[in-house]
């Protein structure tokens, strides 16, 4: 990239960020970097707790590529012993612990997954566990001793658990400690992070500061919502789109986002500047501007043939109502009889005889082209059902 002024750089770093603490500091630490020709250390921690990154840990990953960008080296850290004590961050229970065997099975797909991004030359993978397993108990007494338990119990999601009497572990307590002791052992310039990691990013800057060096600077990004538009995306909550699932459906999963999402997708998950996203909202429809998108991101995880086809696939099978051509063969159990909501219900494609129910008598379920209301049906045969935009072919 051809970027001249620290001012430049400044705004390039800075597009798409919610906080940048301090912009002052950065700005010296680019100018020195460029004076010594020593990159930054830019780092993002990454706790393996599933084992698939979606979207919005991408969110992340796009900003620490643009670091990368201007010659700097990220760290891409993967916590597999913060892991063990499972980040409380917005949480209003205690997370179930991860087993050791968890942690290091989605430790490798993480490590073969951020470099759809991330340039690999430029780019160290690191575990926690290097230093944090050394420690011994008389460090950790030491390391807990910056920080008061009254400054602890001040962040919201604690102070909520209080109030409503929901047991807080002990343990949840050591975790920014752990995130901070990372910072400190990785000599971190910039340490990246959602908005909700806003207090472990600065107990480390304090850290930083009780071991002798220059505390990072901060650099967060928002919260990425999922497909509900409302939730924070999340593979336990449902509403995510994984890096790794097929094109055909991450196209239809964006294509299913509401408009006002989609505009907040295309500031968060491409290179679009604001005033080409905003060029883009005036000039286009929403349904051709969602169909680009759709487009865009199928190609960035994926290539730009797949894209082609997702679309093709999205017009046919979607948009025209055609059969799918890779549809899923099953086998209805025997007991099904000829209750066509049993026979729904054995299919996966609704969620309860009563919602199997409801649908039919909507006109909602189709079996070979034929729209269906009865609740009773004889299977003579093989048949392809549709529900929806749901479809299986049943071999009984």
């Amino acid at each position: 990239m051809n970027v001249v002024t620290i001012d430049e750089q400044l705004n390039y770093l800075k597009k798409g960020l919610a906080e940048l603490i301090r912009e002052e500091e950065l700005r010296e630490r680019l100018i020195q970097s460029e004076k010594t020709g020593r990159p930054l250390r830019i780092k993002a921690g990454f706790d393996p707790t599933a084992p698939d990154l979606h979207l919005g840990h991408t969110v992340l990953l796009r900003k620490m590529k643009h670091f990368q960008d201007l010659g700097h080296t990220v760290i891409f850290l993967i916590g597999d012993i913060t892991g063990l004590i499972g980040d409380p961050t917005g949480r209003n229970t205690t997370r179930p612990p991860m087993t050791r065997e968890e942690i290091n099975r989605n430790a490798e797909t993480y490590k073969e997954q951020v470099f759809k991004i991330l340039d690999p030359h430029k780019t160290e993978i690191r575990f926690n566990s290097e230093w944090l397993e050394p420690l011994q108990f008389i460090d950790i007494v030491k390391l807990c001793s910056k920080f008061t338990v009254a400054r602890l119990l001040e962040r919201d999601y604690f102070a909520n658990r209080l109030k409503d009497g929901t047991p807080i572990s002990f343990h949840e307590l050591l975790y920014p400690f752990g995130q901070a002791y990372d910072s400190v052992a990785l000599h971190s310039d910039v340490e990246m992070g959602g908005t909700d990691q806003k207090f472990n990013l600065l107990v480390a800057r304090e850290i930083q500061r009780d071991f002798g060096q220059a505390p990072q600077i901060i650099a967060t990004v928002p919260v990425l919502e999922g497909l509900d538009g409302i939730e924070k995306m999340s593979k336990s909550k449902g509403n995510y789109i994984g890096i790794t699932e097929p094109p055909k459906v991450m196209f239809r999963k964006v294509m299913g986002i509401s408009d006002d999402l989609m505009w907040r997708y295309y500031k968060l998950l491409t290179d679009k500047s604001l005033p080409q996203i905003a060029e883009l909202r005036q000039s286009q429809q929403p349904m051709a501007a969602k169909q680009a998108l759709a487009r865009q991101i199928v190609a960035d995880f994926h290539s730009a043939e797949a894209a082609t086809q997702a679309q093709a696939d999205f017009d046919r099978e979607v948009r025209g109502g055609e059969e799918p051509a890779d549809i899923e063969t099953i086998s209805i159990p025997h007991d099904a009889g000829s209750s066509l909501p049993k026979i729904l219900l054995g299919t996966g494609m609704v969620e309860s005889r009563t919602d199997a129910e409801r649908k039919i008598k909507a006109g909602a379920v189709e079996i070979n082209g034929q729209r269906v209301t009865s609740l009773s049906y004889t299977l003579a045969g093989p048949i392809v059902v549709r529900v929806g935009k749901k479809w299986k072919r049943i071999e009984p």
